[in-house]
């Protein structure tokens, strides 16, 4: 009860923030706004120039991953999106968005973090068939980017957040990109998901309003999420308690059903400390101190299970399909893991 407390006090933080992806729009604007997206695919992996394909394999993405181009000084050359032109279909996809906002709705914006896993998970649908078919659930949505990506290949998608204005955000979302994806709706579920709040979510009742109703969890919704095996998030590990909260509700999902994996976008942020007396990034010492590396597993005593196994994902060998935005280097994707004693390797 605590936590949630504070929480809820740092949610109501009225400070402005501003995801780098939105700068050069105007600033502090009221009201949605719409930002297309765009992502090129190999031309020669698509049946047709049509989206309804875009899911299919080809062993040329790959290629793009290990193309490397030098200038007569042996120094790489990175813009090489001109020699592809031919090669490549593009597509669009529209989100609903806000410019600013305070800290309890920056999932009203698009941040840097959930286009990186956009991209990792159009790679993986072009290149393998782990997610074909897959049950998933998207963590702290924001405005339903990835779990939209993903839909594609999915055969069922909950996109989950906290409060009614992020959720009939991301609603508008899915309606958008459903028409211009040729996307089955009916495979994305925007529902509700607090981290505060104990698993399963409670059912929707009669008491509840009707705006609210519509994005609680039915019976069968609670026991297909389960049997999910793939977790997403983007761009959650921003503030220790929110972290803290994080782990806390992955742990309730984790050990329950299905074996699940995580894929985790972020992007470290660094803050000048008193304590430190030195410009350290916080939030990302706290994530990485509740993973501990396969490599080690062996070692582990009884008392360190469960636990959380983190594996960092190499961004070079992910090519950049949406084009709006800036990598970076303090952008990164891990794969995370839950271990009970009981799957530990010998």
């Amino acid at each position: 009860m605590e936590m949630e407390i504070e929480i809820e006090e740092l949610e109501e933080c009225e400070d402005e923030v501003m995801s780098e992806v939105h700068l050069g729009c105007p600033p502090r604007s009221t009201g949605p706004f719409l930002s297309r997206f765009t992502f090129s695919l190999p031309s020669s992996s698509l049946e047709t120039k049509d989206v309804n394909h875009f899911s299919s394999r080809h062993a040329e993405v790959d290629a793009w991953s290990n193309e490397i181009t030098l200038d007569k000084d042996g120094d790489i050359v990175l813009d090489r999106r001109k020699n592809r032109t031919e090669r490549c279909a593009d597509f669009e996809f529209v989100i609903q968005h806000n410019i600013t906002s305070s800290i309890r709705y920056v999932g009203l914006q698009v941040w840097r973090a959930s286009l990186v896993l956009a991209d990792f998970v159009l790679h993986k649908c072009l290149t393998s068939s782990e997610f074909d078919g897959v049950t998933a659930i998207e963590l702290g949505a924001g405005t339903g980017l990835v779990g939209i990506v993903l839909a594609r290949s999915a055969g069922s998608v909950y996109i989950t957040g906290k409060g009614i204005k992020i959720l009939d955000n991301c609603l508008q979302n899915v309606k958008l990109c459903s028409r211009l994806l040729n996307l089955q709706e009916n495979r994305l579920h925007v529902r509700e998901l607090d981290w505060c709040k104990p698993w399963p979510p409670i059912l929707g009742s009669n008491d509840l309003s009707q705006t609210r109703l519509k994005y609680t969890w039915s019976s069968k919704e609670i026991e297909e999420a389960e049997r999910s095996t793939v977790l997403l998030a983007a761009d959650v590990i921003y503030c220790d308690k929110i972290t803290d909260v994080f782990f806390a509700n992955l742990v309730k999902l984790m050990s329950c059903g299905s074996e699940k994996v995580l894929y985790l976008a972020l992007e470290k942020r660094y803050n000048f400390t008193l304590e430190e007396l030195d410009v350290v990034a916080n939030g990302y010492s706290r994530f990485r101190s509740f993973l501990k590396d396969e490599s080690g597993i062996g070692s582990l005593d009884s008392a360190s299970f469960p636990c959380f196994i983190g594996e960092l994902i190499d961004l070079w060998e992910i090519p950049q399909y949406i084009r709006e935005y800036e990598r970076g280097k303090d952008l990164e994707i891990w794969k995370v893991t839950y271990w009970r004693k009981a799957t530990a390797k010998n």
